[in-house]
């Protein structure tokens, strides 16, 4: 059966870094599409870092970038998101996803466009 499962997450204080991995089993990830998404209390899920797979196409949120990196290690089926810079707006809930959809050959962070979600990291960060 396929799944993820996400692990990393923590309490930093602002300006602090965390990694987040991301572990696919039961499918080959290195064909898919995988993307990091996050939820806050009270908003809705927003798309963060997307990876098309073996390519290593990446896509950012303009909240994001230049702050957060999105990799993927093909072998151990793991795709990491390297969070620098940390600020009080990234305070949420991780959420990893698996999907196939390319828009121009790019992932997207889009959610309806992902059918796998992992169980989700909770991410803290304090002033």
């Amino acid at each position: 059966q396929a799944s993820l499962e996400e692990s990393g997450g923590g309490s930093v204080q602002v300006g602090g870094s965390l990694r987040l991995s991301c572990i696919a089993s039961g499918f080959a990830a290195k064909s898919n599409v995988m993307g990091w998404f996050r939820q806050a209390p009270g908003k809705e899920r927003e798309g963060v870092a997307a990876i098309r797979m073996r390519v290593g196409t990446a896509e950012y949120a303009d909240s994001v970038q230049g702050r957060f990196t999105i990799s993927q290690d093909n072998t151990e089926n793991t795709v990491y998101l390297q969070m620098d810079s940390l600020k009080p707006e990234d305070t949420a809930v991780y959420y990893c996803a698996a999907g196939n959809y390319l828009e121009y050959w790019r992932p997207t962070i889009v959610p309806s466009h992902y059918n796998l979600w992992g169980q989700g990291t909770q991410v803290t960060v304090s002033s």
